[in-house]
């Protein structure tokens, strides 16, 4: 009985490991379906298939234009249901595809003249949202350089702001950074002038805390954030941060936080493996950088802090905004590059979310973070939760507030369930790492007339199976994350720890290892069940890997590597057992 309950737990591990597999794209509207017959179909079957679906189904397939007739293409009103009743019809054996007439929608270009030059505004799907939202009523505090009314400002919207640089009421900006900031989160769009921004119906708080070299002090940046917070704006932009953790500084961010303040920063442009402060605080949504093709900008700061990625240039992309000439003082389009451009974009977006509704910080931040575009493999988490997309985030949005079922169900959908929501920056599988675990200990009940449960036993099993898999993922500031990733690592995992990627080492991934820790440990009674127990982890390892994730270097991922990882794993479970059989005389 205990055996079988083993068993199912592990089923159970690699069932949901399974199941959180990324599969094909299911997702799009529709009210019809197509039925594209094969072009080797003769017209009599054709008619014939017709007068069933009419008969059967009672369905009026019809051509989809006069052009249809030469590809037989027919259309059909239906469900998903009836596609898949179509499907498993004798139908499917005369046709090339029956698929959902899928709905597409017109996606409708602001007129601005240069908004072709902004490609980080299509990237993260901005004319979708507009269908939707445009940020109205929501007030978005840019604590920066000043923000000066540049004629691409003239349409929005300001409220009263404050110079903390100078002490006065004027922000006006004398460096250029914080009006672009400002245009990214609500440039005057659809104005046939200039750029367009992303909220571009909010209003902006213009907050300078930066002098025109760049610089400014903590006590005015806290400062600035009291008063945002004091005069009901509802997100705040810091494009900016440096190095020490400040007291102050976390006081008026709690204060704000407390407040109902979404509060966004950018992670910094050190490339360093941890994001700067005011991002670094577990209040702020600290945002690093992607270039025109996604892939993290040269400069960002990644790791622990990273909460999301957005637009920010580098590799030769910039941030397309107008902003002033700090030289003239005149107005100019200018493109930008740095974290400094990535974080409005999520500020913007967090106001096309709060105009909808959602405005506790929590929520919004869920929001943000679950209508991401998610990456597969992300070991030193350079795009936090995902790439932003402000499209869907709107979507989900709309939806009410998050649920715990809402959340719940994007995580089994995205295949989420893992450790990143618990450790900071983690990016763990912990299902499939779960499964091996279970598999190592059912492999080792297999052969329990033979084998201690002893310490050293269990040990060997969870090296060999898992290793320490939670620390994987774990960020200590300013610390190396190599003796984390060595450390969270099994076995099988180490010839690709110091990489970070997830592609199987053949040597590692393989019954050399645990054959060579039982020549190595045999004489030695408590080494010697270490071995087994690794060659009982490390089959388990490569039985589940081959099941979820099949990727061995020089072999691929298909069936070549699947079969390489089998046969390894069921030699390593031969090799425990003989092993544990030679010395059973001693257990």
């Amino acid at each position: 009985m205990r055996k079988l309950l083993i068993l199912c737990l592990f089923c159970l591990g690699i069932g949901f490991a399974i199941f959180n597999f990324q599969g094909l794209a299911t997702k799009g509207e529709f009210d019809s379906l197509v039925i594209d017959f094969k072009e080797t179909t003769s017209a009599t079957e054709i008619d014939k298939q017709l007068q069933v679906l009419s008969a059967q189904y009672h369905l009026s397939p019809h051509l989809n234009s006069q052009f249809s007739q030469s590809e037989h293409t027919y259309t059909v009103k239906g469900d998903r249901a009836l596609l898949d009743k179509l499907r498993a019809s004798s139908l499917a054996q005369d046709v090339e595809a029956i698929e959902p007439n899928y709905i597409y929608h017109a996606s409708v270009a602001p007129n601005d003249p240069q908004y072709s030059k902004q490609w980080h505004l299509h990237s993260i799907h901005a004319e979708q949202a507009w269908e939707e939202n445009r940020g109205q009523g929501i007030t978005v505090a840019i604590i920066d350089t000043g923000v000066s009314k540049v004629p691409d400002l003239a349409n929005t919207e300001f409220v009263a702001g404050y110079d903390f640089v100078n002490d006065k009421v004027e922000a006006d900006d004398d460096n250029g950074h914080g009006t672009h900031v400002a245009g990214t989160v609500a440039q005057s769009t659809n104005n046939n002038y200039g750029v367009a921004g992303i909220a571009y119906e909010a209003n902006i708080m213009p907050l300078k805390v930066l002098s025109a070299s760049g610089g400014g002090t903590i006590s005015d940046i806290a400062e600035a954030i009291r008063f945002a917070a004091d005069n009901k704006a509802n997100i705040i932009n810091m494009s900016l941060g440096g190095g020490g953790e400040s007291q102050v500084m976390k006081d008026a961010i709690e204060y704000a936080y407390n407040k109902g303040v979404v509060i966004i920063a950018a992670a910094g442009n050190e490339n360093n493996n941890s994001a700067s402060y005011p991002a670094r605080y577990a209040r702020v949504i600290g945002v690093a950088a992607t270039d025109a093709q996604g892939e993290r900008a040269e400069f960002s700061n990644y790791g622990a802090g990273v909460d999301i990625a957005a637009p920010g240039g580098g590799h030769g992309s910039k941030i397309w905004q107008e902003t002033i000439d700090p030289e003239t003082n005149e107005p100019i389009i200018s493109g930008f590059q740095g974290t400094s451009m990535a974080a409005p974009h999520v500020a913007g977006v967090a106001a096309l979310i709060e105009s909808t509704g959602v405005t506790a910080p929590d929520e919004v931040f869920a929001v943000l973070q679950q209508s991401v575009r998610k990456i597969e493999a992300d070991p030193q988490n350079f795009y936090g939760a995902g790439h932003l997309d402000a499209a869907s985030a709107v979507k989900l949005a709309q939806k009410g507030k998050i649920t715990f079922n809402d959340f719940f169900r994007w995580l089994r959908d995205n295949g989420y369930l893992n450790l990143r929501f618990w450790i900071d920056g983690g990016a763990v599988a912990l299902l499939p790492k779960v499964a091996m675990v279970l598999g190592s200990y059912l492999l080792a009940f297999l052969i329990r007339n033979y084998v201690p449960f002893t310490f050293p036993l269990f040990s060997g099993m969870i090296a060999g199976s898992s290793g320490l898999f939670f620390l994987k993922g774990f960020y200590v500031f300013d610390l190396p994350q190599a003796p984390f990733r060595l450390l969270g690592s099994s076995i099988p995992e180490l010839g690709n720890a110091i990489a970070g990627n997830s592609i199987l080492n053949p040597v590692f991934a393989s019954v050399l290892i645990p054959l060579l820790l039982l020549v190595v440990c045999w004489s030695l009674p408590q080494g010697k069940w270490f071995a087994v127990g690794t060659s009982l982890g490390v089959a388990a390892c490569l039985l589940v890997s081959a099941v979820v994730s099949p990727q061995v270097w020089l072999l691929g991922d298909g069936g070549i590597a699947r079969g390489f990882l089998v046969v390894n794993g069921l030699l390593c479970f031969g090799l425990a057992r003989f092993a544990a059989r030679g010395d059973s005389q001693t257990v």
